[in-house]
């Protein structure tokens, strides 16, 4: 029952909303979990089980559209033994026998929103979405204001014909429109961006939008001008409709899988996104025999890529430069959607991970992205070719200073400390953001535009900021209250918490969790700064539970420079850090790792965290067999089916409100 929720509620956020929640691959896991338990368990199967639902209800704010022959949605194959099985069912179902051949077509399964064109007499009289594949949204107004829809057909067509396919927006112009409604909501991927705009109250809305169409197949008909599924497509072409142009016709399960990878191979090129391949039985009248079942055809396939990965284009390499002077190179790529998301940029962590992979700009590689880790190249497709390697930089691209790596270190980091820019710049944002002082209003653009006018340089000249009121004022986009209200949110930071004032200051290796053993150790951040500083600093500091020597030598180190000692003095003249209280009580999770998961809907992430801690619990971001408790909100995916595996409790954030309250008695 609760997986039958679970799939309503996404399929609600994935069709309906246009806001999906996971990815199609954690969706795709859990339609695949609901068939294996109704294979094994046939007679619990459940009245409104999802593998007899297509889509989701349709909109309030369109009017509905009941479809003249349904809308279905098409089963998954995964494997190649998944497709081989798919022929042979049809083999069995048709009694047919291994020397007949079983001809099929093949063509990209574009990542749209699907739509169904009605034509009486060769004029559009109709354009209604799927919505739960019986009754749709009326968006024949919308429709209109695409290009590429004909109005009219030519002479000779059917009196009544229903052409299907995808509406969709290309990659350049999902893009676009983003950069465009910056400042607004913008659209996790093409399919969303599609989705919202053809589904307008307002088709000048839709007319805005870069939307275009590609057909697939069709509905109802008074007539059928071929006998064979290819026949009808190419009609169709002829008639003005787009057609894909890797639609094939193959003829065995070898040509099958070959188109398969053919198109995988160029995936990342094609100017829309796309899941897969669909596969579908040449012949109407095997088609017709073959008829359907619960929601989908028997007489076709969609045989979807690998979760999460895509194959693209390196254009480039750039190196960043880290708050703490790491140089961290940054694959810039050819854009592809990979998990549902449009990858532009992949991590390559380091010069030892370029020289694996053997990577330079222009190879053709493959790209990963599992969840919430940032997209990485999995593998480097391009044959090794008489060019010389990727070269490392030896020197910060920034500064000029010297690039160098460290004993026993994988990284190279800039040796120019606070006279590069790079390492300033990425200091300050670390220094105001969420996790540190968390200073409405100077975000990253704010941060690299008042470094550039020498307003700030330093962390203490954020506190100055109140002293340029007049220079900020002159700023594009500036009045005089955002003005205030940037000035309130830095005063309201001038007695800021010690933990993550400590942690604000970016020192090597200080995360959130240590910044608070150390201020709960030494009460006060004074105390660490004085400690760090002693001859025996190495030993105090490393007798700490939870300080490592590691930790104890950055901070050694930190407090060593002189030019931090100077920028810490001037900090302290602004702010007035408070003394460590803390706020742990023993209760029932005293000891016990607590995971948050999904979306929290009455409080925030960290709120919930800092909750958990005051009853003495710890937090963890990954659900494994060290995990007490998780508490999931809507979107829990992946981590919600791990906790189950594991026979991990669950509750959901009503139950964990209830516990923080009973606590508070």
């Amino acid at each position: 029952m609760r997986l039958a929720r679970q799939i309503a509620h996404h399929s609600r956020a994935y069709h309906t909303d246009d806001a999906p929640e996971i990815s199609d691959a954690e969706y795709d896991a859990l339609i695949c979990r609901n068939t294996d338990l109704e294979t094994q368990f046939p007679h619990l199967v459940r009245a409104d089980t999802p593998s007899k639902i297509v889509g989701a209800a349709p909109s309030a704010h369109l009017s509905k559209v009941t479809h003249a022959k349904p809308m279905l949605s098409l089963d998954n194959a995964f494997t190649d033994e998944d497709v081989a099985e798919f022929i042979a069912r049809v083999r069995r179902f048709l009694s047919l026998s291994e020397g007949t051949p079983v001809s099929v077509t093949a063509e990209p399964k574009i990542d749209g929103l699907s739509c169904s064109l009605r034509y009486e007499n060769g004029v559009l009289v109709q354009a209604a979405t799927r919505g739960d594949g019986i009754t749709g949204e009326n968006v024949t107004a919308n429709v209109a204001t695409i290009s590429d829809i004909p109005q009219n057909l030519p002479a000779g067509v059917p009196e009544v014909f229903e052409v299907r396919g995808e509406v969709y927006m290309a990659k350049a112009d999902f893009i676009e429109l983003n950069e465009r409604l910056a400042g607004e909501r913008v659209f996790a991927n093409p399919r969303n961006a599609a989705a919202g705009s053809l589904r307008q109250k307002d088709p000048e809305v839709t007319r805005a939008r870069p939307l275009k169409f590609l057909a697939y197949g069709w509905g109802d008909t008074s007539a059928l001008p071929g006998v064979t599924q290819h026949a009808v497509m190419m009609a169709i072409k002829s008639w003005g409709f787009p057609v894909s142009p890797d639609l094939i016709l193959a003829a065995s399960v070898q040509e099958m899988l070959a188109q398969f990878r053919k198109i995988e191979s160029f995936r990342a090129d094609l100017p829309f996104d796309i899941d897969g391949v669909v596969y579908k039985i040449d012949r109407l009248d095997w088609q017709a025999r073959l008829g359907f079942v619960a929601k989908a055809p028997r007489w076709a396939i969609a045989h979807k890529f690998p979760a999460e990965r895509a194959q693209t284009t390196l254009l480039a390499i750039d190196i960043q430069v880290g708050r703490t002077g790491k140089l961290t190179p940054v694959a810039r790529l050819e854009p592809v959607t990979v998990g549902g998301v449009v990858v532009t940029n992949a991590t390559l962590h380091n010069a030892d991970e370029i020289g694996r992979l053997g990577v330079r700009p222009g190879d053709r590689v493959t790209v990963q992205r599992a969840g919430d880790v940032i997209p990485q190249i999995l593998e480097n497709l391009t044959p090794e070719a008489v060019r010389p390697d990727y070269v490392f930089p030896s020197v910060c691209p920034q500064c000029q200073s010297d690039a160098v790596r460290e004993d026993d270190e994988v990284d190279i980091r800039c040796t120019g400390g606070l006279i590069c820019p790079a390492q300033r710049i990425e200091r300050l944002k670390h220094f105001v953001s969420r996790g540190a002082l968390d200073i409405d209003g100077l975000g990253e653009k704010t941060i690299i535009e008042f470094f550039a006018d020498d307003l700030i340089h330093s962390p203490a000249d954020i506190f100055r900021l109140k002293s340029h009121r007049q220079a900020i004022l002159t700023r594009a986009g500036w009045k005089e209250t955002s003005v205030a209200n940037l000035i309130n949110a830095i005063e309201a930071r001038r007695t800021p918490d010690p933990a993550r004032f400590l942690f604000g200051l970016g020192i090597r290796h200080v995360g959130v969790v240590t910044a608070k053993d150390l201020v709960r150790a030494f009460g006060t951040v004074e105390r660490v700064a004085e400690v760090a500083q002693h001859a025996d600093a190495l030993t105090e500091l490393s007798a700490i539970e939870g300080i490592g020597p590691v930790v104890a030598q950055a901070l050694v180190d930190f407090f060593h420079e002189e030019h931090n000692r100077e920028a810490w003095a001037d900090l302290l003249s602004e702010v007035s850090p408070l003394a460590y209280v803390s706020n742990v009580r023993e209760s029932a999770l005293t000891g016990k790792t607590i995971v948050f998961t999904g979306s929290l809907e009455t409080l925030s992430r960290d709120e919930a965290k800092a909750q958990a801690e005051a009853l003495g619990a710890k937090t963890a971001g990954s659900v494994s067999a060290k995990t007490d408790l998780v508490v999931a909100g809507p979107g829990a995916g992946s981590k919600l089916k791990k906790a189950a595996d594991l026979n991990i409790e669950v509750i959901d954030e009503a139950a964990w409100a209830s516990i923080v309250a009973a606590a508070a008695v």
